[in-house]
């Protein structure tokens, strides 16, 4: 399953580190559950992903969010640096959902 769609990156701050995450839309999220129902899930619930943004491409996984009933995607330093982004940057995210 192929998904396109833009989202803001923001950043969640826990102890001595932050980490970058981008919300998926509900309307993505919801498709996600759909295509993934009954499926084995990693740890957390996690749903293994490969994903581009610009021409950084990285295999990384999706992790349900309780609070907004989505998932977050977690967006590592070299692809924000790569690809200048920054808290508050709509980035346009292409992801394959892997093993489904």
């Amino acid at each position: 399953m192929d998904i396109e769609f833009e989202a803001p990156l923001w950043e969640w701050h826990g102890g001595k580190a932050s980490w970058f995450f981008v919300s998926l839309p509900a309307d993505v999220a919801s498709d996600i559950r759909f295509a993934s129902a009954g499926r084995p899930r990693a740890g957390f619930g996690s749903i293994k992903v490969t994903v581009r943004i610009g021409r950084q491409t990285w295999r990384t996984s999706l992790f349900p969010d309780k609070a907004s009933g989505s998932y977050l995607l977690p967006i590592k330093k070299s692809v924000r640096v790569g690809e200048s982004l920054a808290v508050g940057d709509r980035a346009r995210v292409a992801l394959t959902l892997v093993d489904i």
